[in-house]
């Protein structure tokens, strides 16, 4: 398949809504909407430029955004995560195949506990009692950002 200038396009603009998505978690504990719909309305056109067929590669990508936004809205329902973290959460499984996807978790998951044990470490030094809300959207951003290198890198050496 050549190079086809769609695809670095649609990768850069995912990673700048990443990016965006992070620092405003970071800074006001929240993603706005139209981020998370700009990830989930960007995921057409990666299909499309990425040469999926509709049947199955995308009705499996919309199959496992589903199942992924069942999961986490139980960890919405039981305050473990805010509902933009998870809106973002689900609109990347509809850009990464199912094993990168996983990759992607788990290096999210990693992050997370990292920024965590930061947010308490500060907490400790500030000797404060307050509630700590952490910015799980940093943690998605960053690994979101990291799964996003193997496309970016195959479109360049193709």
């Amino acid at each position: 398949m050549g190079w086809n200038i769609a695809l670095p396009i649609l990768i850069f603009a995912l990673g700048g809504l990443l990016v965006s998505a992070g620092i405003e978690d970071a800074r006001t504990r929240e993603i706005a909407n139209w981020k998370n719909a700009a990830v989930a309305l960007l995921a057409p056109l990666w299909w499309y430029a990425n040469g999926l067929d509709i049947w199955p590669d995308m009705a499996l990508q919309l199959g496992v955004a589903l199942a992924v936004f069942a999961v986490f809205l139980l960890v919405f329902h039981f305050g473990l995560m805010g509902g933009g973290d998870v809106k973002l959460i689900v609109a990347l499984a509809l850009w990464l195949p199912f094993p990168a996807y996983l990759s992607m978790l788990m290096v999210m998951s990693i992050a997370g506990g990292v920024v965590t044990i930061v947010m308490m470490a500060e907490r400790i030094i500030k000797k404060t009692s307050a509630t700590i809300e952490v910015p799980y959207g940093v943690a998605i951003a960053f690994a979101g950002l990291l799964a996003l290198r193997e496309p970016l890198l195959n479109q360049f050496q193709s």
